[in-house]
């Protein structure tokens, strides 16, 4: 614990730090803080921890809310977004209790840590990596309101093709023709390069970014996969980062999985690995598109669990208007190479052992990622365990556009739920490949089925300028 005190010290030191900035998750996947000075930072620290109120986390009640949040130093790194010298950390929530402090098991990050240790327990594997794909848009401004007289948003990009009649530069992105579009289209690649920047400064390796399909600031950064925890950390640092670059640069940046009608939708698509003993386990030169029977067998349980995971993978009411027909966002519950139509797709060109892989679609950004990840690591132990064949139960390959079925064809196809409230009843239904090996506590599922349920009803009770346009006249 010395040495982790002086490297913080002497990292301080260096930089001219003044202040430490603590940063916690609530229980929907949102960020807090508290700051001390830096002086301030010691054995006690590390030790101890700083105490807090967990009822205003969403974890706990009012009577059981005394907590500590203790510091993993391992995630330190200096803020780019303060004026004063900043180190930021994240770590660990505990409960009080006697003789020691104890993990609080619903806490976000606990459950990604026990996650991991499950599944090393099973023998399956010791190491579940991923790597995500950012999307995401930007726009110049974005206002919104929700009153009892009246209920509004807009939001606006300059590159966004409604411009081009208006005050226009002459290179709007048309409708849905956004992908990879280059200068002058393309406002924000400098924002972009920024983000990127700050990203690799703080420790997230970035493969590449690009402007996505949606042609009013919709874009992409995609990472080096890293194994969940560390992943889980670094999914919360993309969003902060990218949310105040674009702050930064007086505009707005939003990871609501459809914030414009008829434009393209924002995914978090998930590519996953095994690893055990330094050896990949999704590869088999003689298997369907090069994968093992672990690889499909762990496929076959996230096919399998499908409804369920989309409580966690996609839990707010807007994630159910991405997941529609005619766009890339999957609907159905099967796998295939290369093909973006179905939840599971294969990539065709990862063929070396190390590479090959494959990628979850569905879930978004509005997910807490450290459930997320943990859910569908479980899913796929589950598969792996019980052996769950996704051929032998009909969830494909299916190496066609899943866009393009008969009304007869998608009747013999299973789909995604279609609304936040069809996940919770999948969920309530199915999860007890969660709660294996103590990993989501029971108290933690129905904690997030009210949640959301509340979260559900309330949205569906306000009126909504589509209704009017829809209803007003009859």
């Amino acid at each position: 614990m010395s040495n982790q005190i002086e490297e913080i010290r002497t990292l301080c030191r260096a930089n001219n730090v003044r202040l430490i900035d603590f940063k916690t998750v609530d229980l929907t996947g949102r960020w807090h803080h508290i700051t001390i000075p830096a002086e301030r930072f010691n054995e006690d620290t590390l030790r101890y921890g700083i105490g807090f109120d967990g009822s205003n986390f969403g974890y706990a009640s009012v009577e059981k809310s005394d907590m500590v949040f203790v510091p993993d130093p391992a995630t330190a790194h200096l803020d780019p977004f303060t004026a004063v010298p900043t180190l930021s950390m994240t770590g660990d929530v505990l409960v009080i209790d006697q003789p020691e402090n104890r993990p609080f098991g619903q806490y976000a990050r606990s459950v990604t840590e026990r996650a991991e240790a499950y599944m090393r327990e099973t023998g399956v594997a010791d190491r579940m990596v991923v790597g995500p794909e950012f999307e995401f848009y930007v726009f110049d401004r974005a206002s919104f309101e929700c009153a009892p007289d009246h209920a509004s948003f807009q939001v606006d990009a300059a590159e966004a093709d409604w411009n081009t009649g208006r005050n226009g530069s002459g290179y709007q992105i048309s409708h849905h023709d956004g992908y990879h579009a280059a200068l002058p289209q393309d406002t924000t690649y400098d924002i972009r390069n920024d983000i990127c920047l700050k990203m690799a400064d703080w420790g997230v390796k970035v493969k590449y970014h690009h402007h996505e399909v949606g042609g009013p600031g919709q874009l992409e950064v995609e990472v080096e996969p890293e194994s969940l925890t560390e992943m889980a950390d670094k999914t919360m640092v993309t969003k902060y980062i990218i949310k105040n670059a674009a702050a930064q640069a007086g505009k707005t940046a939003t990871f609501m999985p459809k914030p414009l009608h008829g434009e393209a939708g924002s995914g978090m698509h998930v590519h996953i690995w095994l690893w055990k003993d330094g050896r990949p386990l999704f590869y088999d030169a003689n298997g369907y598109s090069q994968l093992s029977d672990t690889a499909l067998y762990f496929i076959g349980g996230l096919l399998r669990h499908a409804g369920s995971l989309c409580a966690i993978t996609n839990p707010s009411t807007n994630s159910f208007k991405r997941l529609v027909p005619g766009f890339e966002a999957p609907v159905t519950i099967g796998y295939a190479t290369a093909n973006r139509s179905s939840i599971i797709r294969i990539p065709a060109y990862a063929k070396t052992p190390a590479q090959k892989r494959f990628e979850l679609r569905n879930p978004d950004a509005t997910c807490n990622p450290y459930y997320a990840y943990a859910a569908i690591l479980m899913a796929g132990l589950d598969g792996i365990l019980n052996r769950i064949d996704p051929h032998a139960n009909g969830w494909g390959p299916y190496d066609f556009n899943l866009f393009n079925l008969t009304d007869e064809e998608k009747e013999r196809i299973q789909a995604l739920p279609k609304s936040l409230g069809e996940a919770l009843d999948a969920l309530e239904r199915d999860h007890d490949y969660l709660t294996a090996g103590g990993v989501f506590p029971e108290e933690l599922i129905g904690n997030w089925i009210r949640l959301k349920r509340k979260e559900e009803e309330e949205i569906s009770r306000f009126p909504n300028p589509a209704e009017f346009l829809r209803y007003y006249t009859l």
